[in-house]
């Protein structure tokens, strides 16, 4: 098995794609081993690599987050083998329980369909090439809520990713989209 890396913009993370499908569909995180206890095997075996902080897992790849005191050098040939046993082992990347917990409830509204659409289509692959995500989060009274992801959570560039890019691409197609916001972690 081979798996390459790619720096991400933000220099805390580091994507790992291991040549095979990692979610499928979907994405999950974990930004804790208390957090990945029961729900992914995968990442309770990634956080025991000392200086791990984060796990998210997207569709074809994995983005580990670590503490600023902590050397990729050091910490990428642990992360390595952790995935390449997990993988060749033939073990589940999450619990059926945490793919469960990522499914959406409810309707939404025509606005609300049309920024998750945009998300979707424009936002979300571009996103997930530097190893991260973008959620929608919630639309009110002009107010677009994502809440930011793997690579995303924390990078020096999300605030303009946010600002120059995402909202003006909302502002533009969706008259209603007044400003676009991080969630609070």
């Amino acid at each position: 098995m081979f798996i390459q890396t790619e720096e991400t913009p933000n220099p805390a993370t580091l994507k790992f794609l291991p040549g095979r499908d990692v979610m499928g569909t979907g994405t999950a995180e974990f930004r804790s081993e208390e957090e990945a206890a029961g729900k992914s095997p995968l990442a309770e075996r990634l956080f025991d690599v000392d200086g791990v902080t984060g796990i998210f897992f997207g569709g074809d790849f994995i983005t580990v987050a670590k503490r600023d005191d902590k050397e990729w050098y050091l910490m990428k040939p642990a992360v390595l083998g952790v995935i390449m046993e997990h993988f060749t082992a033939g073990r589940p990347v999450v619990t059926e329980d945490a793919e469960a917990g990522h499914n959406s409830d409810g309707e939404d509204s025509e606005v609300v369909s049309q920024i998750k659409e945009l998300l979707d289509t424009r936002v979300r692959p571009a996103v997930a090439m530097d190893g991260g995500d973008i959620v929608f989060e919630s639309f009110d009274e002009g107010i677009v809520t994502l809440y930011m992801r793997g690579a995303c959570a924390g990078c020096p560039s999300s605030t303009a990713t946010l600002k120059m890019g995402i909202e003006n691409m909302l502002r533009h197609y969706i008259p209603e989209v007044r400003e676009v916001r991080a969630a609070a972690m």
